[in-house]
């Protein structure tokens, strides 16, 4: 059974700084991509960043590049997101995900082969 667990959500005031950890389980971690997707209210969920599998080559969102950083440690089956500089419009629920077949590049929501429940990140003004 595959579970994707995030933790480290949070209340941040903006400009502030998070760091979100995705714990795999019951998967071969090394052999997928790993990603994160957000999803805002009334909005549809979004692609935020990507790493290939040995963590070597990562692709982000345009509206978060510069900002956000994602790693992974195949010896503890985790990716990381973390994010600076946060504002308002970051304000979603944080998704982990796990693709076989797709890169970094090439993340889409609806290839995705397993997700995380989600962790709430609310960036106050």
């Amino acid at each position: 059974q595959v579970q994707l667990v995030e933790s480290g959500g949070g209340l941040v005031q903006a400009g502030g700084s998070l760091r979100l950890s995705c714990a795999a389980s019951g998967l071969t971690f090394r052999t997928y991509t790993m990603g994160w997707f957000r999803q805002a209210p009334g909005k549809e969920r979004e692609f935020v960043a990507g790493s290939s599998r040995r963590g070597i080559s990562t692709h982000y969102a345009d509206s978060v590049k510069g900002r956000f950083t994602i790693s992974r440690d195949n010896a503890k089956n985790t990716v990381y997101l973390q994010m600076n500089s946060l504002n308002v419009d970051d304000t979603a629920v944080y998704y982990c995900a796990a693709d076989r077949s797709g890169t970094e590049y090439s993340m889409e929501s609806y290839e995705v082969d397993y997700w995380g429940l989600g962790t709430q990140v609310t960036v106050s003004s």
